[in-house]
């Protein structure tokens, strides 16, 4: 097996990869390192839990520290994340693998007061790592200068897109140099993600670790057909009988998402919900709590499919299914990480049919169903010659709202608050939240910014 060593990587890393317990590198790390610290283009096709991470940091890192210019620090790097919580786990591994290096970072995003980040700002910076909003907020005031910038990251490209950030990430690609290297890291390769690769790669190397890989491998799935008001006592039911002390139960919708946990709370079962109308400290405290293991169950929308990296999570509630096939790829790799295993539940009651369908289709098998429960209802099986996806969402918003804002079931408003609530005063630190508004436009896709 080809260890770190071999890639090329300098000492200073090496020592750092090794504190973190690091021994073998993933396939997309072993694909993505050597043409990266050749000065390549890199267009990865890999979903979180892949170490995809340290495929871009580590090579990045060495280059930036063997050639370090003189004078005032100025902005090398940039990695664009859609989401808060990605944004702030990838700072934390720049912080890991920079131990021994000379080199400063930080992490910006929006829904917390922009002040703190600005006096970073005017220190000097040698990575930022940020949400497309609130990069462009400081950029529009001054704070933000990436003309030098040699090393441009976009990860989870589709997750962006699916958030509304297209016209901000071509935004931003204007005001970078035309002289630097880019990587592209995105879990699923749509058209639309392949275009936007063509107009900012060149001669790129293409690295493609597959889903499937990681769904089948190391994650135990188990499907149970029941009625949708039996969810909750099916769901207190295992977790009290597996003794979970780390499980993490996907809602649709964020409404869904306090109930339950209010419901789990009187059930006596220690939870906490994450999604995008949380504000960023009620979401920081949470996650804080399922890290450390004080809070054993996370409840969560969409917004937490991804980006989330947690340690020794067991169990993965689909506890409503997703109507997006992709998003039960992405859910069920919270588990099994880091060459652990982990077990994924799926409830599916008589309106889901349709998405078990599409999520079977996707992954090319059969889900194993569990008759074990005393919860079984054979009405929700899907029927012979069922379609994907043709079941009605009753919880999904309408198409028109849909496109104001995408928050429900995980996009999450740009201060976490969700669209209505929101501030629409204009920039500067007069505004915490740092919102930039400007149009009508300007102020729905804002709403979309995590």
């Amino acid at each position: 097996m080809t260890d770190f060593q071999t890639l090329g990587l300098s000492e200073p890393l090496l020592r750092a990869v090794e504190a973190e317990g690091y021994t073998t590198p993933t396939p997309v790390q072993e694909q993505s390192i050597p043409p990266l610290l050749a000065g390549r283009d890199v267009l990865g096709v890999a979903q979180t839990g892949t170490g995809k991470t340290a495929a871009f940091a580590l090579p990045v890192l060495q280059i930036m520290s063997r050639n370090r210019p003189q004078g005032n620090r100025k902005i090398r790097a940039l990695v664009l994340s859609p989401t808060r919580e990605l944004a702030a786990q990838i700072d934390e591994r720049f912080s890991a693998y920079s131990e021994h290096l000379d080199i400063r970072h930080k992490v910006i995003f929006g829904g917390v007061n922009q002040n703190p980040q600005v006096r970073a700002l005017q220190k000097g910076l040698d990575v930022l790592v940020a949400t497309p909003g609130r990069l462009l907020d400081l950029i529009n005031q001054g704070h933000i200068d990436i003309t030098h910038v040699e090393f441009f990251v976009l990860d989870e490209a589709d997750r962006m897109l699916d958030m509304g950030f297209i016209h901000d990430i071509k935004k931003v690609l204007k005001l970078l140099p035309k002289q630097r290297q880019n990587l592209l890291f995105s879990a699923t390769m749509p058209s639309s993600i392949a275009n936007l690769a063509g107009s900012f790669l060149h001669n790129a190397v293409k690295v493609d670790i597959t889903p499937e890989e990681i769904t089948v491998d190391r994650i135990e799935q188990k499907i149970m057909f029941l009625r949708k008001a039996d969810k909750r006592r099916l769901l207190v039911k295992i977790i009290k009988q597996e003794r979970v002390e780390r499980g993490i139960v996907f809602t649709r919708t964020k409404h869904g998402a306090n109930r339950l946990v209010k419901q789990l709370d009187q059930s006596g079962i220690s939870a906490a919900a994450i999604h995008g109308n949380k504000s960023q400290g009620a979401r920081t405290k949470a996650l804080a709590g399922f890290k450390n293991g004080n809070i054993p169950i996370l409840v969560a929308t969409d917004i937490a499919s991804r980006g989330i990296d947690v340690d020794g999570v067991t169990h993965v509630f689909n506890y409503d299914l997703p109507n997006e096939p992709e998003s039960y790829v992405h859910r069920i790799g919270r588990t099994a990480r880091a060459g652990r295993t982990g077990i994924a539940y799926g409830f599916c009651d008589e309106s889901e049919a349709g998405y078990l369908v599409g999520i079977q289709q996707l992954i090319g098998k059969e889900i194993p169903v569990d008759l074990s429960h005393e919860f079984h209802f054979v009405g929700a099986i899907p029927k012979p010659g069922q379609k994907a996806g043709k079941i009605k969402d009753k919880n999904a918003p309408k198409k028109k709202q849909h496109q104001r804002n995408r928050s429900n079931g995980g996009g999450g408003g740009r201060g976490g608050g969700g669209g209505r609530n929101q501030s629409r005063s204009g920039q500067g630190s007069s505004n915490p939240r740092g919102d930039h508004r400007s149009g009508n436009n300007n102020r729905n896709q804002r709403r979309r910014d995590d």
